[in-house]
């Protein structure tokens, strides 16, 4: 169904809120209807997805990681 423009505005914020101390290399883009996090490392990914998991957000999301 994917994610609403305001909640992902709100996740933008937290990243790149975060990003100035830990999460240096990843990128973060609203496309359409979902949000993507770019990066270079896996680990840099995941520990987006945790921060990201850790806002206890009143919506269901899912996570999906392409990086090998």
């Amino acid at each position: 169904q994917g994610i609403e423009r305001d909640l992902a505005q709100k996740v933008v914020k937290a990243v790149k809120a975060v990003k100035a101390a830990k999460l240096k290399k990843v990128q973060v883009a609203i496309q359409g209807d979902e949000l993507r996090v770019t990066g270079k490392k896996r680990d840099d990914l995941q520990a987006a997805i945790a921060m990201i998991k850790d806002m206890k957000l009143e919506q269901p999301l899912q996570y999906v990681n392409f990086r090998d």
